[in-house]
């Protein structure tokens, strides 16, 4: 096992650093911290109500940043919590808060669909299967990792 990054390897870390800077850029430019765009972006594809379990699934960062995003959504008048059942809750967007993703974070959405709806459709299904392939490769070497 070699123990130095390949040509590969570097790129595909500075093509992911750079999308994240992206989406960062764009959480910014709309005036969101990024843990709330990631809130409201998730509660846009998977539904409203959202189970709060989806959105720290789906997000990718600590169920502390989530909860503060929360929180501060919340505070705002963007979302609510609701009980869903005894211990799982579903995030709700409020009307303000349809109106204030419209305006943020479904710019964000648009950008994305336009991306792919400019592509190949070719070019848009290799690029999706090999992210999955990649995905499904990382998660099956995971399981061995120690």
């Amino acid at each position: 096992m070699t123990s130095e990054f390949s040509h590969a390897l570097k790129r595909y870390n500075y093509l992911l650093s750079e999308t994240n800077a992206a989406y960062h850029e764009a959480s910014s430019r709309l005036g969101l911290p990024d843990s709330s765009t990631l809130v409201l972006y998730t509660i846009l594809d998977m539904g409203d109500p959202c189970p709060l379990r989806e959105i720290c699934r789906n997000a990718g960062v600590s169920k502390q940043t989530i909860n503060s995003a929360l929180r501060r959504l919340e505070a705002d008048g963007i979302i609510y919590l609701e009980n869903k059942d005894g211990k799982n809750k579903n995030v709700r967007l409020t009307e303000e808060g349809r109106n204030f993703s419209e305006q943020t974070v479904w710019k964000i959405i648009n950008l994305e669909n336009d991306i792919f709806a400019s592509w190949k459709k070719e070019d848009v299904e290799q690029y999706l299967a090999l992210t999955e392939r990649y995905l499904q490769d990382y998660k099956e070497r995971l399981k061995h990792l120690t």
